[in-house]
């Protein structure tokens, strides 16, 4: 197993929205990313939480 950080077991914060684009307004990733989230490596996982991160999200409304 490799050394990952803990994580949530999603990114998701239910501020989903794909209206505009194929990015979700939410959580940043694809729609590809999150209906192929649940069979995703953890490896896969972390480098989608990476860039996501890195990119500002997850966006919870305030």
């Amino acid at each position: 197993m490799s050394d990952l950080p803990l994580r949530p077991d999603t990114p998701c914060v239910a501020v989903c929205s794909t209206t505009f684009d194929d990015v979700c307004r939410g959580c940043g990733r694809t729609v590809v990313e999150v209906a192929h989230w649940v069979s995703m490596s953890a490896d896969q996982k972390e480098l989608v939480w990476q860039r996501i991160l890195a990119q500002g999200y997850p966006r919870r409304n305030k």
